[in-house]
């Protein structure tokens, strides 16, 4: 296949830096690329995301492959809905990068060091509600807005730290700024964090065996698999915010072999900031069974902690 792939994507320089890294693995390959720059409401809008609704970074994207106007579509994993689009193949998942949420905070600061009141930053309720429940005496604020504005909120002092994807700041080449890594101990990422997911039309067969074969990674599709299918299960019974990691680990088998296996942890917060956490471990080949699982673990947990002495 010699034609030239158009590649939607956003025009944020996140999402340019995401779509460039695709665009180099295909070139880097022998076929030529174009982006095309694709308008979306959230880029229109400063509203919480939580207001305008998850997929505003993604339905005019889809919207522009659907149509024909683009061949792929580049997005980040975190912001797709989790309810398939019949018209669409998610036809790879690259090497995922470091999923980890990043502190950006004054003085060069840790988590561990801000002083009890500081403020930082973050437009995640899943941030929100883990920093909340490390019981640092921090004063949380919801913030909106491209990484260079988050993070003019510290360098102007207008905060003392902004809590952002770390996989984002290295896209963009921001890595210098981060004052700290937040191991998952601390705060569980979002589900698919740092993962993108490549989309094409679904009867587009040959670009959907190009992309699988040029930039799918076997690991970080399952393990992405495992945090997507917890979330959907958890969006049906729960809409409180969710923090999942799952990881390809070595294990031994039963006869002492080392086997492959996926370790799946997941966070929920209830309405007044406990969490609630729970893991799981089995075969690569039953992500999404272990995210279900995991999530019928994660809301049977929540109910007879909400239902338990003390409460409400």
């Amino acid at each position: 296949m010699n034609k030239t792939l158009r590649i939607g994507t956003r025009g944020s320089a996140l999402a340019m830096a995401q779509s460039s890294t695709v665009a180099e693995a295909l070139e880097a390959a022998g076929h030529p690329t174009e982006l095309v720059r694709v308008s979306t409401p959230g880029d229109r809008s400063m509203a919480p995301i939580a207001e305008i609704g998850v997929g505003v970074f993604t339905s005019a994207l889809r919207e522009a492959l659907a149509s024909g106007e683009v061949d792929v579509a580049v997005h980040s994993y975190k912001d797709l809905p989790t309810e398939p689009d019949p018209r669409l193949s998610l036809a790879a998942v690259p090497v995922r990068e470091d999923p980890r949420d990043a502190l950006v905070a004054r003085d060069g600061l840790s988590l561990g060091e801000l002083p009890p009141g500081s403020v930082v930053g973050t437009g995640s309720p899943r941030r929100a509600s883990q920093l909340k429940a490390l019981g640092l005496g921090l004063e949380v604020r919801s913030i909106r807005g491209n990484v260079d504005t988050r993070l003019r909120k510290v360098t102007d002092g207008e905060m003392d730290a902004v809590v952002l994807a770390r996989a984002g700041l290295a896209r963009v080449g921001r890595l210098e700024v981060v004052t700290e890594s937040l191991e998952p101990l601390q705060m569980l990422p979002a589900p698919a964090q740092g993962a993108l997911a490549v989309e094409c039309r679904v009867d587009d067969v040959d670009t959907e065996h190009l992309l699988q074969s040029v930039l799918d990674d076997e690991a970080s599709r399952a393990a992405v698999a495992a945090e997507r299918a917890m979330l959907a299960a958890l969006e049906a019974g729960c809409s409180a915010p969710v923090g999942a990691l799952a990881e390809v680990v070595e294990d031994l088998d039963e006869e002492g072999r080392v086997a492959q296996r996926l370790s799946v942890r997941g966070v929920v917060a209830t309405e007044d900031d406990r969490l609630v956490r729970a893991s799981t471990t089995g075969e690569t080949t039953a992500a999404e069974q272990l995210g279900r699982e995991l999530a019928a673990e994660l809301l049977d947990a929540r109910d007879a902690l909400l239902s338990g002495p003390g409460s409400s």
